[in-house]
């Protein structure tokens, strides 16, 4: 399972990247916003940060498909083919898909809220479809199981596309995704940081330190003691 940071916030972007083996980064215009500095500005720092290769994801804002497949075009002539731009699964956004795969594009499918919106975002020619879990909760849906759904569908017909899952608002659901067979999650900085936190581990680690501590001193390590 690939693992991504679903933010703009490009001093979080540095630390979670130092710290976790992470995928990429996913946007959304409400990320974006949040930052409140120029857009291309945010971007450039954003590939600065994780380098050439790990994927970005970026969403598009027009509403036709035609504007759409140029925003496409001018994100990957500024920043290369590991942009991936974000089309949302409109009516417009399908058509979009279906040219941008055609001229070779990589295309992330947002918005996604029911397996038939994946499936036909994936026969159009998405690499990614992304499901919003907690979204679909929300209304009194099952976002796993909608997860679990797409999933099903895309192996029976056999397509290459990848679930990356989206809007989480706790690791039980990410668990619960990848259990399910999602390919991808996408989550906010301190979701991701819950992901390793657990109360036994600090006790376990901390019994280790003062246990260690009480033989050889506070602060020494395996490096003090190779001359000793």
């Amino acid at each position: 399972m690939l693992f991504f940071l679903d933010t703009a916030n490009v001093r979080e972007i540095a630390r979670c990247f130092d710290l976790y083996p992470l995928s990429g980064v996913s946007t959304n215009p409400t990320l974006i916003a949040k930052e409140k500095r120029p857009f291309y500005d945010i971007l450039s720092d954003i590939r600065k940060v994780i380098g050439a290769a790990p994927i970005l994801h970026v969403q598009v804002l027009g509403e036709d498909a035609d504007t759409m497949v140029e925003e496409a075009k001018q994100l990957r002539d500024r920043f290369g083919s590991s942009i991936l731009p974000k089309i949302p699964v409109t009516p417009q956004g399908f058509k979009a898909i279906g040219m941008l795969a055609r001229l070779g594009f990589s295309v992330t499918a947002t918005a996604v809220a029911t397996p038939l919106q994946a499936l036909l975002a994936a026969k159009a020619g998405a690499a990614y479809t992304a499901p919003y879990v907690n979204r679909i909760d929300n209304i009194g849906g099952d976002g796993v199981g909608v997860v679990a759904n797409i999933v099903r569908l895309f192996t029976a017909s056999g397509l290459p596309t990848k679930v990356l899952t989206a809007s989480f608002k706790n690791v039980q659901q990410v668990q619960d995704v990848a259990l399910a067979g999602a390919h991808a999650a996408t989550m906010a900085p301190d979701l991701l940081d819950l992901l390793v936190k657990h109360p036994l581990t600090d006790s376990g680690v901390a019994g280790f330190n003062a246990d260690w501590s009480s033989a050889f001193g506070p602060g020494v390590t395996t490096l003090d003691l190779v001359s000793v």
